[in-house]
């Protein structure tokens, strides 16, 4: 009974943050013109229009929960590559309107989660995970020895991954 009312009260706040997200989102449209946004600091300049969630554990909950895969960046703010593919990533527009399709996590630190290393712990590398909470270590980039790395000239094959992503999910599920 405890763990249910623990329960209630978590899904709860995730309701109630998401709808003010939501009320903020709404507001800004109307004073974006006045004054410059801020960029949300859960995306690290990904893409400041996503919505991102700000733990490896929210975004497990919010991917079973919602039957939305989640895509996971692992990446370092000093890393030159991280920082040249989180710009291709940003500027992408198509990605940016495919990735809200997606639960998003970008991560600046290492989870405990050895299914989130399957071939190591390099940056950045990209992730997808279904609905299942099953890694999906099929969808790989273009280098045998980083099976999960992408650059900025990867872009195209990150996109189509992302659909790849997608589609599985209707297939299966």
């Amino acid at each position: 009974a405890m763990e249910k009312s623990y329960m209630s009260v978590f899904l709860l706040l995730i309701v109630i943050s998401c709808t003010l997200a939501k009320d903020v989102g709404k507001k800004e449209t109307k004073e974006t013109t006045a004054k410059p946004k801020l960029p949300q600091t859960l995306s690290r300049g990904w893409g400041d229009q996503l919505i991102w969630t700000q733990t490896y554990e929210e975004a497990l909950f919010r991917a079973k929960h919602s039957n939305k895969p989640l895509m996971i960046i692992h990446h370092l703010e000093d890393c030159p590559h991280s920082q040249a593919l989180k710009k291709a990533f940003a500027e992408h527009k198509d990605i940016q309107k495919l990735a809200e399709k997606f639960i998003l996590l970008n991560l600046v630190y290492e989870t405990t989660d050895k299914n989130l290393a399957p071939d190591g712990q390099y940056v950045p590398r990209i992730l997808f995970i279904d609905p299942s909470l099953t890694v999906r270590a099929d969808i790989t980039g273009r280098y045998s020895n980083r099976l999960y790395a992408y650059e900025p000239s990867d872009i195209s094959l990150l996109y189509s991954n992302m659909q790849k992503a997608q589609k599985l999910l209707k297939t299966e599920l």
